[in-house]
């Protein structure tokens, strides 16, 4: 479903990498996307993190243990991108929320890993009322 997104390049699955005087350290995009996730949720107007069914078009609000989902993560050159796949409240300004979401998961990802997050897109996958 999500082959398009695969971080695979040469073979070798890309992943954060860093060399410290201590040693070396690696970072699994399952757990940039984990966190990355986490800090989606608390981004005012967010619901939660979707997950679209591409042969029956249907979206499914994910569940917080499953919120990596609906978040894709790729690392090139020690560079992050990211995808979320976000179900947003009824009656907010998408383009606020995409914004606070963007600018907040940057900062806190970059201070999580350090390492730079190049991009992020987001994806509005539906809306709830939750009033």
């Amino acid at each position: 479903m999500w082959a398009h997104k695969n971080t695979k390049y040469g073979g070798k699955a890309m992943k954060g990498h860093m060399n410290t005087k201590n040693g070396e350290i690696s970072i699994e995009n399952q757990v940039i996307a984990k966190y990355a996730g986490i800090c989606a949720l608390g981004c005012f107007g967010i619901v939660g993190m979707a997950m679209v069914n591409m042969k029956d078009g249907i979206v499914k609000l994910l569940t917080r243990d499953n919120i990596r989902k609906g978040v894709f993560v790729s690392v090139k050159n020690n560079k992050i991108s990211i995808d979320f796949h976000i179900i947003v409240s009824y009656g907010v300004s998408i383009s606020a929320v995409a914004d606070n979401l963007m600018s907040s998961v940057k900062y806190r990802v970059e201070e999580f890993t350090s390492l730079e997050v190049e991009r992020i897109n987001v994806y509005v996958e539906g809306v709830k009322d939750i009033g």
